[in-house]
């Protein structure tokens, strides 16, 4: 049995990579009761590094790891500019968006707007 490396599915991705020259960025995300809650691997970035913007339902992270100036046998690290944008179920309170980037790790507590959040009904009997 003979296994290619540079099947046409790995190079066709390859080419897509280089020619966009830009990488996405892969994200968790959760709900919790008043909240989502979005996770990303972003290791060696310091938050001056990455930029969040929040605009209704719609959140949009742009980042760029730094192109290194060494030459390598192997590189296997990302390097250059990423962006997502996500669009969730409900809009999101960008006052109090939280961020934070600890062990290489970028979390987003994303607060639903008070409208969005679900509202407790009591029932009366007559």
């Amino acid at each position: 049995m003979t296994f290619y490396l540079h099947s046409y599915p790995y190079r066709r991705t390859a080419r897509r990579w280089v020619e966009n020259n830009q990488e996405t960025l892969g994200v968790n995300v959760r709900e919790e009761d008043e909240a989502y809650v979005l996770s990303a691997l972003v290791p060696g970035l310091k938050s001056e590094d990455v930029n969040i913007q929040v605009l209704e339902d719609v959140v949009r992270i742009e980042g760029e790891y730094k192109q290194d100036e060494n030459q390598y046998l192997l590189q296997e690290i990302s390097s250059g500019s990423f962006t997502r944008t996500l669009r969730l179920p409900a809009a999101i309170d960008a006052e109090h968006v939280e961020a934070k980037i600890a062990d290489g790790v970028l979390t987003l507590k994303l607060p639903k707007v008070e409208s969005a959040k679900p509202k407790q009904i009591k029932i009366t009997s007559r």
